[in-house]
């Protein structure tokens, strides 16, 4: 690898890193705008998108010059892949903190509903996730990588236990659908974001070990055994 090549690699993961930071504020503020009701918070996240949007753009265009560029192979070629990858998968979280934030605006300026939800587990189950598929990234760590895969299945068991709550609350009147729907979307919109992390891990593993991951049985080791039929 010539030194340019060096040089032009590590401006990408330079990049790359900057942009997870911003989006990772981006999904604590819209989280934190949530659950404190702060409309002001949830303004900030929106009108912050575009500098996300602008960034994954810029990054993007590096990524395809330094291919036509070097026409890298093997490792190089799979770090500029998951560099693409994660590029993509980390402005579509941005968007997902937007909609987030979006409902958060609703919710502070409505009554709080009367249910029972454990967004405080979802919460931190997802921050946790955002934080280690990251740092998974930065270390390139697999490990890491395939602990933040584990993580998934809770966050997923969560989403759908707000849904049979909300559900429940709005057959019993009207008056709480709008406010339900909010909710119901914010779940969702986080249940999203934990997705996206599992597909950053899987391209930590990919980008490291040349190891395809993803379609695979629940083990993410074993691929999924061929059709006799």
């Amino acid at each position: 690898m010539t030194k340019h090549m060096v040089r032009d690699f590590e401006n990408l993961k330079r990049k790359l890193l900057g942009l997870g930071g911003i989006v990772e504020e981006a999904i604590n503020n819209a989280i934190l705008a949530l659950l404190d009701r702060r409309h002001d918070l949830a303004e900030e996240v929106i009108s912050g998108d575009r500098q996300i949007d602008l960034k994954e753009v810029d990054l993007e265009e590096d990524c395809l010059k330094a291919l036509a560029l070097y026409q890298p192979v093997a490792g190089d070629l799979r770090f500029i892949i998951t560099v693409l990858k994660v590029n993509n998968d980390l402005e579509r979280m941005g968007d997902l903190a937007v909609n987030i934030a979006e409902r958060a605006s609703y919710l502070s300026v409505h009554p709080a509903l009367k249910v029972s939800l454990d967004f405080a587990q979802m919460v931190t189950g997802v921050r946790r996730m955002v934080r280690d598929s990251l740092d998974a990234l930065i270390r390139m760590d697999t490990d890491l990588a395939r602990t933040v895969l584990s993580m998934d299945d809770e966050i997923d068991t969560i989403n759908r236990d707000m849904f049979t709550s909300l559900q429940g609350l709005m057959r019993q009147g009207s008056e709480t659908a709008g406010r339900s729907v909010h909710l119901l979307s914010t779940s969702r919109n986080l249940e999203r974001i934990a997705d996206l992390c599992t597909n950053i891990a899987e391209d930590v593993v990919f980008m490291v070990d040349g190891d395809l991951i993803r379609h695979r049985n629940k083990d993410y080791r074993k691929p999924i055994p061929p059709d006799r039929n």
